[in-house]
């Protein structure tokens, strides 16, 4: 069984790290460039490449996905791709190398969620399941057929992204080396999705976690569904890019919140710019 797992991000790498400890290493794992991170800017290797070097793992770094690096992927004569976060777009010309086809790992219940977002917008949304598919991909975007899938409950009162995300990743992983088997094999099903019933999710930045002051005051003093929603933006945005306010001329973050015994919203970590991190 010879497979090249794609992806770059910490969710990808728990995927990975599942598929190890499987017994399931891949021939080799193809993940973005190191990039500069941080206040200063310190150029830091994608977590999945620090993982496939800690196991002796090959990894593939291509800037973009062109002719050449098609031809480094042929070399290896794979039977699959796997793909989790790869934070790329891979064109078709790369997902038919494999002579199986190649799998998608994505983390909602297709078609559910598709796109850049799933995980931020399931607490959103206010859900209270969301899970994991394995599916062909194809040209179009989480569009292929489903191979597998598996439900998580979770309460968007109290899970944040980062605790969420682990989850997801962790069932993904176990998911995907269930179902990498069976596809190779040829015993594994696929259905198709209900395209009708599709959702899609963005990339959200920093001005989609602004909550307006007064909004955050009616939420503090009388709950409701303004409550819900932004105490489901301060979770869904933990850490990244951080739901804020404006306080009295400041920036403010609101790190962490709660519901208190009325039902209303009661903040209990905030960070005025300028200031450390501070709780209530």
């Amino acid at each position: 069984m010879t497979y090249v797992f794609f992806g770059t991000p910490r969710f990808a790498s728990i995927v990975l790290e599942k598929m190890i400890d499987a017994g399931m290493p891949p021939a080799a794992v193809v993940c973005n460039p190191d990039r500069p991170a941080g206040r200063k800017k310190i150029l830091t290797e994608p977590p999945v490449k620090a993982l496939a070097r800690e196991h002796g793992i090959a990894v593939l770094q291509p800037e973009s996905l062109d002719d050449a690096f098609a031809a480094s992927l042929r070399a290896l004569a794979p039977d699959a791709f796997a793909v989790a976060a790869y934070a790329k777009i891979i064109p078709q010309a790369v997902i038919d190398i494999p002579r199986l086809g190649t799998l998608g790992v994505h983390p909602s219940l297709l078609p559910k969620y598709r796109g850049a977002s799933p995980i931020q917008s399931a607490i959103l949304a206010g859900e209270h399941k969301t899970g994991g598919t394995i599916y062909l991909m194809d040209a179009k975007m989480d569009h292929g057929p489903v191979l597998a899938e598996r439900s998580l409950p979770f309460d968007p009162d109290t899970e944040t992204y980062t605790g969420l995300e682990e989850r997801l990743a962790t069932l993904c992983g176990g998911l995907l080396a269930e179902t990498l088997p069976a596809f190779m094999g040829g015993t594994a099903d696929a259905h198709p999705q209900d395209h009708a019933a599709a959702t899609f999710t963005k990339k959200f930045a920093s001005a989609d976690a602004f909550v307006d002051a007064a909004d955050l005051d009616a939420a503090v003093a009388h709950g409701g569904e303004g409550a819900s929603r932004i105490l489901h933006m301060i979770n869904a945005f933990s850490p990244e890019p951080g739901c804020w306010t404006m306080k009295d001329g400041a920036r403010t973050k609101l790190l962490a919140a709660e519901r208190d015994g009325r039902g209303a919203l009661r903040l209990t970590k905030v960070q005025r710019e300028g200031e450390r991190p501070r709780d209530l």
